[in-house]
This record gives structure tokens, sequence and C-alpha cells, in this order.
């Protein structure tokens, strides 16, 4: 009987192990799958990790997520934002680094907090001592209920960009904005006091950002010196030539640019020749210069 008793309880075991043993091995779903991402913006990235739960029938905000409640802004883990430049949340200056995105959600209103902890999931765990920044944003209703819980940075711009948080029928955003100019410039300038100069993508930057046209003039012409063949340098001038309102010299010059890249066999820039041709010729200040006599 002891004998019988025993051999049962070995059994129980091996039958044990090996369920756990495949447990360990499965690679069951997440209810709140973790998502990472990296978005350039500017001249670095903004980072964001999260995870991700679902609606799945139930009333999230007033409910699963409660009013006026120190949030997470996600499941499981913290959520984890980092910034690669200095820049200002809705005006709030914050520096370069990794920092936690809190949140606390209201009807009306929701708090926004930028803290120094990377590991606060709940309200216990917060202390207001390590905020970088903290404001308010309204709000909005979305017309499609979005199923998960989703944060993206969308409408990117040179200088600016949106941190979107959407759940359910509710969205709300803050502003990332950053000015490097200066920042640019003064590298762009020192490099520029050097012996080795690059002259095209200092001429792109300032054709770009409204700066002195003339000087970017001087360095295209100079890297198109080095390479006359380089036909994206060409139309880099055309383009300055058009700022400078110099029409008949960029016409001149896009076309110079055409050509090369026709020999080049490179139809993507005979069609940005083409349309840069095309701009000009529908500007009214545009008066192409008389045929040459025969």
């Amino acid at each position: 009987m002891k004998r019988q008793t025993l051999k049962s309880t070995v059994v129980a075991l091996a039958m044990s192990a090996a369920m756990s043993l495949n447990a360990q091995t499965i690679p069951f779903p997440q209810p709140s799958p973790l998502a990472t991402f990296s978005q350039n913006f500017a001249t670095s990235k903004i980072d964001v990790s999260y995870s991700r739960p679902g609606v799945k029938g139930r009333k999230i905000y007033g409910d699963v997520v409660p009013f006026g409640k120190l949030w997470r802004t996600g499941a499981n883990g913290a959520t984890n934002i980092t910034f690669g430049e200095d820049v200002k949340l809705n005006g709030n200056d914050v520096k370069a680094g990794k920092y936690g995105l809190l949140a606390i959600p209201s009807e009306s209103e929701w708090t926004i907090i930028i803290t120094k902890d990377l590991t606060v999931t709940s309200e216990d765990a917060y202390k207001k001592e390590n905020d970088v920044a903290r404001f308010q944003v309204k709000p909005a209703k979305l017309n499609d209920a979005v199923e998960t819980f989703t944060i993206e940075v969308s409408n990117i711009k040179n200088t600016e960009a949106d941190v979107q948080i959407k759940w359910e029928n509710t969205a709300v955003s803050f502003k990332v904005t950053t000015d490097y100019d200066a920042r640019i410039s003064k590298q762009i300038e020192d490099v520029m006091a050097k012996d080795t100069r690059p002259y095209s993508g200092a001429a792109s930057y300032y054709l770009e950002n409204g700066k002195d046209l003339n000087k970017a003039l001087d360095w295209i012409n100079k890297a198109i010196a080095s390479n006359p063949m380089a036909y994206w340098n060409v139309l880099t001038k055309a383009k300055i030539q058009v700022a400078l309102k110099d029409y008949n010299g960029a016409m001149a010059t896009s076309m110079e640019s055409w050509n090369i890249a026709k020999e080049s066999n490179d139809v993507s820039y005979m069609k940005r020749n083409e349309e840069l041709q095309a701009q000009i010729k529908a500007n009214p200040a545009y008066k192409p210069a008389p045929a040459k006599k025969k």
C-alpha cells in the first residue's frame, strides 16, 4: 500500500513538473502588451516605453481609470518617455533625459506630470518633489473608439510635434517644441572656419531656415565648384536663387541641374527641377529673359 502511495506521489510530482515546464515555454499573449517606439524629432528623437491595455467592453475613464486619481498612463510597469535634446512641453522646460509619464485624468481637464522617478505605478509611490514638469491639458472626444491604449508622436515639424494619448473615446495631447537653430548655427560657424567644410549641408540649412541667403549662395557655389556634376547641389543653388528673387538665374540653374540629372538617368531629380521650373513660371514676378537674336 505504501509502495502504491509512493508511486502515485512520484507520478503526480512528475506531471506537475512537466506542466510547469510547459507553462514556462508557452508564449501566452499578454493582456496589456509592452510597446516601445522611437520617433526622430528635430536633431535627436523621442522614445516611449509603455504597456497597452484594451477596453474589452469596459467603461474606462471614471471607472477603470478613476477621475482625480494619479494614473501610470498605461498598465503594468511605469510609462517612460525619453527626450534626446532639451525641449519645452506645453511651454515647460525639460532637459534631455529619460522620465516617467504620469497623468491625473478628469472629465474636463487632465494634469500631465513628467517625473524624474522612472518606476511610479501608483499614487502611494509618487513624490511631487520629483516633478520636472506639471501642466494641464483639455481632453477631446474621439469620433471613432480606440480599443487599445495608444501613445504616439504626430504632427511632426522641424521644431515641434504632439505627443498624443488615445483610449476609448478620449484623446489628450501636449506639444513638444525645441529651438535648435542657435546650437546648429554655432556648429556651422565653427565647422565652416575649418579646412574641411560641409558647404552643401550648410547652404541647405541656411536656405531652409531663412538665414543669410547670400552666404548660402556663396557656399553652394563652392560646393558645385568642387563637384560640377552634383546636380542635387545645382538644384539647391536654383532654390536659393528663387529665395533671392533671381528668377531668371534660378531658371537657368534649374535647367542645368535637369540636364545633368538626365545624363545620370535620375528621373526623380529631373521631376524636382520640373516642379521648381513650374513654380518659377507661375510667379507673377518672373519675366522670361528675351530670346537671343540669331
